[in-house]
């Protein structure tokens, strides 16, 4: 480990090792389960229906789903260029809870659209189909990541895999700027939407998801450190078998 990266990934370290994570995905989750079936309006683009409260779960899933995706694409330059391991296991680590969250995104999504739009799925809508790009994208990392084995050769291809493929996540969440969206049109900044999302609620939502990440995440890098151990320690003892075996 370089002199430079102590700093970071000691500071990432006591981030897991807290207690922060579990105390504010608890907190925040009770929370936003209150407000959500106690305050929050379930009448949005002009329906009343219950199955409108699934916004202030999918939103935030979308939301810390990209962001999990882009700790993943920081994490695999930062291998590629420094060859740590951490930030090998910190980028696959934030992949495997962006592809949950993304599978996650895209049933809450169909759910609810069922209600609001009468259908499960629209191929015509530009955020539904690069979205739909994005999880096939992130499905064939983990598959490529899968086949690594620990050897460092396909460790970097998955790597520059997970840069290179990165491309499709800002170009989805902003494809409903970039194109005319049929169902998806933008939300955020733009006074003629007709979701009545209350933002004080989504942002509670928002906490606890992200909360919730940043626990898994802490507790999957420390799942893959300590079976990194085992499987040293494994290499030694044959090493020592071995070599008393062969002394004899």
């Amino acid at each position: 480990m370089r002199s430079y990266e102590r700093v970071p990934i000691t500071a990432l370290r006591r981030v897991f090792q807290s207690r922060i994570p579990a105390v504010g995905t608890l907190a925040f989750g009770l929370v936003s389960l209150g407000l959500i079936f106690g305050y929050a309006s379930d009448s949005m683009y002009g329906v009343d229906h219950g199955i409108n409260l699934i916004a202030y779960w999918h939103i935030p899933l979308a939301l810390v789903g990209g962001l999990a995706l882009t700790v993943t694409f920081l994490g695999c330059v930062l291998y590629l260029v420094t060859g740590t391991r951490f930030w090998e296991r910190l980028a696959h680590g934030s992949a495997e809870l962006g592809f949950i969250f993304a599978t996650l995104t895209l049933v809450t999504g169909s759910a609810w659209g069922r209600v609001i739009w009468n259908t499960w799925w629209d191929w015509s809508d530009i955020r539904l189909v690069t979205f739909l790009f994005v999880w096939f994208i992130y499905a064939g990392y983990l598959i490529i990541y899968s086949s690594a084995g620990g050897t460092a050769k396909v460790s970097r291809l998955a790597s520059v895999y997970g840069v290179v493929g990165f491309i499709t996540v800002p170009i989805s969440y902003a494809s409903t700027r970039l194109w005319t969206a049929r169902l998806h049109a933008p939300s955020i900044g733009n006074p003629d939407a007709e979701a009545a999302i209350s933002a004080e609620v989504l942002v509670v939502s928002l906490l606890a998801l992200l909360f919730l990440y940043i626990y898994f995440l802490g507790s999957r890098i420390r799942m893959r450190e300590l079976s990194a151990r085992v499987n040293a320690a494994k290499t030694r003892m044959r090493r020592e078998t071995y070599n008393t075996s062969g002394g004899d």
